[in-house]
């Protein structure tokens, strides 16, 4: 299910901090009530391996996020004592160690389920038991979302399992969002901070392509 032009969904799910705290949050919430950018990212599985690079990476541009004016959220299908027990492991010995943004622990599989992200390959109705066996882990895939200050979903993008993200990326996409918001321009392709934009017009595009690809 695509939310990319519409509001995130209104659910409010359990989350873990890098204090040993469950706490409840709601991203949308977050989003307006802070006035700010969100990053939600999900992620397979606590203590597995392409997993711990990515936290820490988020980790490591989060005063990036912060200048532009955006909260950093992780996610998983993890109960939050699994989050602590990973938050309180080395990054030696694969843990996170370190990470300070929330980490949502969608045990339950509430706000998942409505983004349509978990990994069920198929459902098949087993007439010996009479109940629906899930092939599949029925864990989220590496989804991500950048939400605006209204809560208006702007980027939606889901990797499988093996592929890890670029940070960078997201860096990049908040920064062309924020031009969009300030001058009203649009960003042409591998637009960059500080690159020109273009007017949303065929005279715009047209004026572009003479400049910058001739």
């Amino acid at each position: 299910m695509a939310f990319v032009g519409k509001k995130f969904p209104n659910i409010t799910v359990n989350a873990m901090n890098e204090m040993g705290d469950t706490f409840k949050i709601n991203v949308l919430e977050e989003a307006q009530k802070n006035n700010k950018k969100v990053v939600l990212f999900w992620y397979p599985k606590d203590f597995t391996f392409v997993c711990p690079t990515e936290l820490h990476a988020f980790q490591a541009a989060l005063s990036e996020f912060e200048k532009r004016n955006t909260i950093v959220i992780g996610a998983s299908c993890d109960t939050p004592e699994v989050h602590f027990a990973w938050l309180s492991t080395s990054k030696d010995n694969g843990g996170i160690e370190g990470v300070t943004y929330p980490i949502i622990a969608d045990s339950n599989r509430n706000l998942s389920s409505v983004l349509g992200i978990l990994d069920i390959t198929n459902e098949v109705y087993d007439e010996n038991t009479d109940t629906v066996q899930v092939e599949g882990d029925n864990v989220t895939y590496r989804a991500t979302y950048i939400i605006d200050e209204e809560g208006t979903v702007v980027h939606e993008g889901i990797n499988h399992m093996p592929l890890g993200r670029s940070i960078n990326e997201y860096l990049r996409l908040i920064d062309a969002y924020t031009h969009v918001q300030e001058k009203g321009e649009v960003c042409p392709a591998n637009w960059e901070d500080g690159k020109e934009a273009m007017q949303a017009n065929a005279a715009g595009t047209r004026e572009y392509l003479k400049a910058h690809l001739n």
